[in-house]
């Protein structure tokens, strides 16, 4: 029997229906069956593997054949999730490689969508008036960790704040279908997962998001080195992968993860 395929609408559906939206990174074809036969719904094969997989300090020396490669391998054997590719560091700076970046990512690697950071407003509205779905990335922006100065929590004071909600609200409107929040005060991601029509996925934004991600690497307790505050190791009661993929998909649809251990604001 046909199994139905996760698309933008029906996590906006799921959205509606306040039911939480369960995603994790994904690279090659082996986790991907493993994260579909747990019930993710959204996989990201995201340029956190220029850092998990290459042992990269940042994201920024993925290039577009790492990522072309890696949604080759999700997608091939993807059934019923919705893949996600991140377009890498500089691939979108002008409308025209973006352009060319999101033929790449869907025609040859096989994503239903393309995700990038920061508010490249008319960017989106070109990339969605051609059919390529977007989803859009505020908050820490990993690709800008250098201009940033580290990995730092962003959006903490009135007007960070204010400028994260002006630039989420036009993503919406210039055509994004999803928009993930990463390190933003709990407080600022609930309010703009109540505001937004758009699904709202968070990654250190505390548990009232419409969804959850994770490296997939982090929540198996597989990064060297300190995990970041915001994610848990779901290894950490023994068992197998699989069971510790299935513990994370039951405690964000049960909206038990994150918990206020995992929230700093």
């Amino acid at each position: 029997m046909p199994v139905d395929r996760t698309t933008s609408t029906s996590l906006a559906s799921m959205k509606q229906r306040g039911e939480r939206i369960v995603c994790l990174t994904c690279y090659d074809a082996a986790f991907c069956r493993v994260l579909e036969g747990s019930g993710v719904d959204v996989l990201l094969v995201g340029d956190s593997l220029g850092m998990v997989l290459q042992g990269h300090a940042t994201t920024v020396p993925v290039t577009l054949d790492h990522m072309v490669y890696h949604s080759q391998c999700v997608s091939r054997v993807s059934e019923r999730a919705l893949v996600i590719a991140d377009m890498p560091f500089m691939s979108y700076a002008s409308p025209e490689r973006a352009l060319a970046a999101a033929e790449r990512l869907m025609g040859e690697g096989g994503a239903v969508m393309v995700k990038l950071e920061g508010a490249a407003i008319e960017t989106v509205r070109l990339l969605t008036r051609y059919g390529a779905p977007v989803c859009a990335h505020l908050g820490l922006l990993p690709q800008s960790v250098h201009q940033l100065g580290g990995y730092r929590y962003q959006g903490k004071d009135d007007a960070g704040a204010a400028v994260i909600r002006a630039d989420a609200l036009a993503l919406q409107d210039a055509g994004a279908s999803i928009l993930v929040l990463e390190c933003v005060p709990a407080e600022l991601a609930a309010a703009l997962s109540a505001e937004l029509l758009i699904p709202v996925i968070g990654i250190g934004a505390g548990n009232r998001c419409d969804g959850q991600v994770l490296v997939l690497h982090d929540m198996l307790g597989l990064t060297a080195g300190r995990p970041p505050r915001f994610s848990r190791n779901f290894m950490d009661t023994g068992g197998s992968v699989s069971d510790a993929i299935a513990a994370y998909v039951a405690a964000v649809r049960s909206g038990a993860f994150p918990g206020p251990e995992h929230t700093l604001f």
